[in-house]
């Protein structure tokens, strides 16, 4: 047997309170309820994988997530870990529709061939660069919470602001402005979540104009399927738009690529799968379009896997891998957000370097 041969993988839930809920357009998330993944190979090499199913974002759950990645645990036992283009298009083939339980999968197999070749997870990829900086998000709330989010923000040296809009374009504004005035020196984007009408996204950006203030992104302000509305936003608002919901395969990207209707897409390890990332990221850049690199609600474990395919690749204009800081306790233990919103992966020796606490 292959020393990098896949013998047990393990399935299990990873549920954290948040120190708050966090609501964008589709809905509110006050609990994370997540999967973790643990593989071991014949070796005696562990690793660990995470899935962040989010209802309010795409639909999936995590008693779907737990069964599909339970079913597919049974069918890659006996697997080599370095082979994964093979077992890859396995999961890719066997769970369609379930991204979470194939980013799960997929992380935790190669965060155990990583740490068995003794190389970090970002080499894999490419090994482009060695860290990344986050925004922190402010989630649909009132404008008062929103300003002394903002000055928290400010405070930990972080640098952009991502701000939750796409409900009501008065009052998304008085949230936006909050944030403004508590940190006028911080670069701002807007999130929709396809909350909004064209309409609705101009006028909110007419009346954040109106009071001096200019975004520099507005991401996914109209619905996932609206690419002439995206590219509407674009033209009439004068303003660098991204895909999140729009990208969420390689013939979505390839749509907005034909329409023209985006600058950037949101790569999503959580909407994509992580080998699906890959891909989707190679397709996006080759299209002409700028990178970022984002999540729904990942522990650090997740969060940091995204990272490592982020650093890998290199040159990602924009990262908003920001959720653990909304957590009440930290499940894990490794890399941490340091000041300024910084992953630091220089110091990683093998893996994603992040492990349940």
């Amino acid at each position: 047997m292959a020393p990098d041969t896949l013998r047990r993988l393990d399935v299990r839930r990873l549920d954290v309170p948040m120190r708050e809920p966090f609501a964008i357009a589709g809905g509110s998330q006050d609990v994370v309820a997540n999967v973790l993944v643990r593989a071991e190979l014949s070796d005696g090499t562990v690793g660990w994988g995470e899935g962040a199913p989010m209802p309010a974002f795409n639909g999936e759950t995590q008693a779907g997530t737990l069964a599909a990645a339970a079913k597919a645990a049974k069918v890659l036992r006996g697997v080599r870990a370095g082979a994964w283009g093979a077992w890859g298009q396995r999961l890719a083939a066997m769970l369609p529709g379930r991204a979470a339980a194939r980013a799960a999968l997929e992380t935790a197999l190669l965060d155990a061939w990583t740490r068995r070749l003794g190389t970090p997870l970002r080499v894999l990829f490419g090994g482009a660069e060695d860290r990344i900086v986050t925004d922190v998000s402010i989630p649909l709330v009132s404008p008062e919470a929103a300003a002394e989010a903002g000055r928290r923000i400010r405070d930990f040296g972080v640098k952009l602001i991502k701000i939750k809009v796409g409900k009501e374009p008065a009052a998304d504004a008085a949230r936006v402005l909050a944030v403004h005035r508590a940190a006028p020196r911080s670069r701002l984007m807007l999130d929709a979540n396809g909350g909004y009408r064209v309409a609705q996204a101009l006028e909110l950006l007419s009346r954040l104009r109106a009071e001096g203030v200019q975004p520099e992104l507005f991401e996914q302000p109209v619905p996932e399927k609206d690419l002439a509305g995206l590219k509407a936003v674009r033209r009439r608002g004068k303003i660098l738009v991204a895909a999140d919901e729009s990208a969420s395969s390689p013939s979505a990207i390839l749509a907005l690529a034909r329409a023209g209707a985006v600058d950037v897409v949101n790569i999503k390890v959580m909407k994509l799968g992580l080998l699906g990332s890959l891909d989707c990221a190679r397709l996006a850049r080759a299209s002409g379009f700028s990178l970022m690199i984002g999540g729904l609600v990942e522990s650090r474990l997740g969060m940091t896997a995204a990272a490592h395919l982020a650093c890998g690749l290199g040159s990602f204009a924009y990262a908003d891998l920001d959720t653990p800081l909304f957590f009440a306790r930290d499940p894990m233990r490794g890399v941490p957000i340091r000041h300024g919103g910084l992953y630091d992966l220089s110091k990683v020796r093998a893996g994603v370097g992040v492990v349940p606490a």
